[in-house]
């Protein structure tokens, strides 16, 4: 990709141009709620929209509290606002390989959400809220109050995606990771993606929708920690892997991770954070810091039980 000067100074534009690793960079979140606020969005989303700045904060509060991540999202297109009591969609989605879910209702009252059970949505139950949700969503981060990058990248990346994918494409306030814009979120799944382009995001819907993961802008599974977001990728990408629910990461320890295959398989990555030259913004505006990468140094298959590794031909 060619980048003018001034592409290169933003904080995407520089984090392309030194080729900084895309695994292990996605949110770590095993469950997500999504709230539909049309209108604005300042820098922190929650309390700085028109959503009603209490209930933002204590959202915000009780996600954090007990691990479930919250999003603003609004449809694509003009913000027109929309009175406070009209109607709006919940999503909430559970990513955990092999009992993952989406559902949506729609509310007219945002702090109703509050008394959603928060502990058992952290550990997979959705109770029978709301309806099942049976395509995949992809959250597109447009919170440019957060960062430039996210709102030119991906504005133009909704803005290509128009008209396709009408109900499954959402822009999103801010899913980490700016310097990767256009970002984008898979649900119920997890996975994340950067750098992406408008084929890719196609491919990535298409490919969910099929219970099949897209290993190319991949950043990780929301599920997992960034260690084992990274040893995932590397065993999908070793073994040429794409159903969606076919790893998990059944161990970590001290640099090593053990992810296992549905079928008995497994693999122990040794996985190494480093620190990346040079210094950079890890978002416009900020000052320069050094950003961690991990990275899969050695995969070494495990023998399923009672399977030798290596069959006698």
């Amino acid at each position: 990709m060619h980048h003018t000067t001034a592409a290169v100074a933003t904080c995407a534009g520089l984090s392309e141009a030194f080729t900084e690793p895309l695994p292990g960079t996605a949110a770590v979140a095993g469950s997500w709620l999504c709230l539909e606020q049309r209108g604005p969005w300042g820098h922190n989303a929650l309390v700085q929209s028109h959503l009603n700045p209490e209930i933002g904060r204590l959202l915000s509060a009780r996600g954090d509290e007990h691990g479930v991540r919250i999003q603003l999202i609004r449809h694509p297109g003009r913000h027109a606002d929309t009175p406070g009591d009209s109607p709006r969609r919940v999503f909430i989605a559970h990513t955990g390989p092999g009992t993952s879910w989406l559902r949506t209702a729609t509310t007219t009252s945002p702090a109703d959400l509050l008394d959603l059970d928060f502990d058992r949505i952290a550990a997979g139950h959705h109770d029978d809220w709301g309806r099942p949700v049976t395509d995949p969503l992809l959250l597109v981060c447009t919170n440019g109050r957060r960062d430039r990058c996210c709102a030119l990248l991906g504005r133009q990346l909704i803005t290509a995606l128009t008209g396709r994918h009408d109900g499954s494409i959402w822009e999103s306030s801010h899913t980490g990771g700016h310097r990767f814009a256009p970002t984008a979120v898979v649900l119920p799944s997890g996975y994340t993606y950067g750098r992406l382009t408008p084929h890719t995001a196609e491919a990535v819907l298409s490919a969910a929708a099929a219970g099949k993961v897209v290993l190319d802008h991949c950043r990780g599974r929301s599920s997992w920690t960034r260690a084992g977001q990274t040893a995932e990728l590397a065993v999908r990408e070793h073994i040429g892997e794409y159903l969606i629910d076919a790893l998990r990461v059944t161990g970590e320890q001290a640099g090593q991770v053990l992810i296992t295959h549905q079928d008995g398989r497994s693999w122990q990555v040794t996985v190494q954070e480093r620190e990346l030259d040079p210094a950079r913004p890890n978002s416009c505006g900020k000052a320069a810091v050094r950003p961690t990468a991990y990275t899969a140094d050695a995969i070494t298959g495990r023998p399923a039980p009672g399977r030798p590794l290596n069959p006698a031909r």
